[in-house]
């Protein structure tokens, strides 16, 4: 039996800011894959790299910013070197993107209607009642009433939760085989979020689509994603299927991030905390970054910065990992 071919291939990703003080690297040597129909969690705190990782892979890296070095490559074809009008018509042809504000995605002078018509007439060869007919079927499949009716209502008319449907609607309006999703469900309620979750992974079920779920929401990452990849100051630090990364972690920020989860099932009167902050790109640490913050550190993480390595079912980067039990 031969490997499923990915879709999404990440390779020693390196994303640079310069600055008149020097050169602020953002993201820096990240390298991961996504196959058809698989979610990728990515997670990590505010500053850890995941949305600009992103927003590379859509080609929306506002200048200063590049793409320094390394590959981005869709179903084979390299994609990170492509001039802005081909890269615009890949990003809403072959990838859709989810943001966190839905607001920001949505022109609030146009009905939703008007907005997927166009969007669907600019990447398929359709009239415009075709066009119509394909948006309302999608307004349906990502779960909005009545669509016939609603379809040319204003996207003040909807709340925050069925706004991002809308949202997630455009996304799919060429039917994309990547569709990147930064924070889809933060500003939503919890039963909302939940709804939500079940439509992303309703979708990639029935259509194939592979996700790349960028969120610090471990729950979320829990229900939806198949493996997970944990940044940290630019770096992937832990990458591996879902249920490892959760339940036996081996990097220790990993580890940090676990223990300030509540558990409904282990009482605790405090939750575990990670003491310290993310770095700011001005001042990364020699070696591993993590290790001004780490109980497990040790010299060697002071001066050598550690790559990915295998251990059980999940890769760490770090020279004193959590042992496999």
């Amino acid at each position: 039996m031969t490997a499923v071919a990915p879709l999404l291939d990440v390779r020693a990703l390196r994303v640079e800011f310069p600055t008149r003080r020097g050169t602020l690297v953002a993201v820096r040597d990240v390298s991961f894959a996504i196959a058809p129909g698989e979610v990728l969690g990515v997670v990590g705190e505010s500053g850890a790299g995941k949305s600009l990782t992103g927003a590379a892979i859509i080609g929306l890296i506002d200048p200063p910013g590049r793409i320094a070095s390394g590959e981005i490559r869709l179903s084979g074809r390299r994609i990170d070197n492509l001039p802005y009008d081909v890269m615009r018509k890949v990003r809403g042809r072959d990838i859709g993107a989810v943001f966190q504000d839905p607001l920001t995605s949505l022109n609030p002078l146009y009905p939703i209607g008007r907005q997927l018509i166009e969007t669907i007439r600019t990447h398929l060869d359709l009239s415009e009642q075709a066009a119509r007919k394909r948006a309302m079927q999608l307004l349906e499949e990502v779960g909005i009433p009545a669509p016939a009716r609603r379809i040319d209502h204003y996207p003040h008319q909807f709340s925050g939760g069925m706004r991002q449907r809308v949202v997630i609607a455009l996304a799919l309006a060429a039917n994309p085989k990547l569709v990147i999703a930064d924070e889809p469900t933060t500003a939503l309620d919890v039963s909302i979020q939940a709804q939500i979750i079940q439509l992303l992974k309703r979708l990639t079920r029935e259509h194939g689509t592979a996700v790349m779920l960028i969120t610090h929401d471990m729950g979320v990452i829990a229900e939806t994603a198949d493996r997970v990849a944990v940044m940290y100051a630019g770096r992937i630090v832990e990458i591996g299927p879902v249920a490892a990364v959760i339940h036996r972690p081996r990097h220790p920020y990993t580890v940090g991030l676990m223990g300030s989860i509540p558990s409904i099932v282990e009482g605790c009167e405090r939750l575990a905390q990670i003491d310290g902050t993310m770095p700011r790109l001005t001042a990364i640490p020699s070696g591993c970054a993590f290790h001004p913050r780490c109980p497990r550190s040790i010299a060697r993480c002071n001066v050598d910065r550690p790559e990915l390595e295998r251990g059980g079912a999940t890769e760490a980067a770090c020279w004193n990992p959590v042992p496999i039990c």
